[in-house]
């Protein structure tokens, strides 16, 4: 491992202005999201917004804690999130694996094309009727809703990720002999590996939309149904508590996302 002596005057202090920039911004962040739920609560304590209508991190933070003690918040909880992972996990496989077909075949892209572009623009919410009364009104249903949400986005990114590997080093290859395979497992797959990670950061939040989306249609528990459940019976205070775990289910999950990308793309 190097040392500081290795390292030239104006590298070490390039890192230290780095190291100061990432806690600047860390600082920022949290000093913005306490200020704003503490004129929240000011706001709602003084009367100055209607705390029924728009409760207040006290009450937000009461009702997760009867949640916990009633020990319903973690059936929902985990309900949500397997949905949400299991249709994240699908709809990125299949996805993938549908764009490297249309990758392989210039003839089946064509043809899939316009399909593509009307499914996409397609609300998704227009089948669920459909969709209940083939998967029934339960986890199936939920999933496939995440699915059919996510895979679109997937298929065309990886599609069009695929599609601007340079040219000429795909004709360089084909001079040298590779197979078609062979692009495609060592030049098209590793240079598209960036474009991968964001289609997964943009599948996050799609699939969390999938499987929310599913639960207002048909579900007796989770995330979804709380929020529906709250807003059925006027206690709002459940449903701003129930958006509050979503945010940070949500956010956990694309910041493992992120530390994948860590992973697997480090900076040169």
């Amino acid at each position: 491992m190097k040392n500081n002596h290795e390292f030239s005057r104006e590298h070490l202090l390039f890192l230290k202005s780095q190291r100061r920039s990432t806690v600047f911004v860390n600082t920022m962040r949290m000093t913005i999201l306490i200020a704003f739920l503490l004129i929240w609560e000011l706001l709602a304590r003084y009367s100055v917004i209607d705390s029924f209508l728009m409760s207040s991190p006290t009450r937000v933070a009461s009702t997760i804690k009867n949640l916990i003690v009633a020990d319903n918040l973690w059936i929902h909880v985990g309900t949500t999130l397997f949905e949400t992972v299991a249709g994240f996990l699908i709809a990125t496989a299949l996805g993938t694996a549908v764009a490297v077909a249309l990758w392989w075949s210039e003839s089946l892209r064509k043809i899939c094309e316009p399909y593509l572009i009307v499914l996409n623009s397609l609300p998704k919410i227009a089948l669920g009727p459909i969709i209940i009364v083939w998967f029934g009104s339960g986890i199936k249903s939920i999933i496939f809703m995440a699915i059919i949400i996510t895979v679109i986005v997937t298929v065309i990114t990886m599609q069009n990720a695929f599609l601007s590997t340079d040219k000429g080093k795909i004709m360089l290859l084909k001079s040298m002999g590779a197979t078609k395979l062979q692009i495609l497992s060592k030049l098209v797959i590793p240079s598209s590996l960036k474009s991968f990670i964001s289609c997964l950061k943009i599948n996050v939040g799609m699939a969390w939309i999938g499987s929310i989306m599913g639960e207002y249609l048909t579900s007796r528990q989770g995330i979804g149904y709380l929020i529906v459940y709250g807003g059925q019976v006027f206690k709002l205070d459940l449903v701003m508590a129930s958006t509050f775990i979503l945010c940070l289910l949500a956010g956990a999950m694309y910041a493992l996302v992120a530390l994948l990308e860590k992973v697997l793309i480090k900076e040169k």
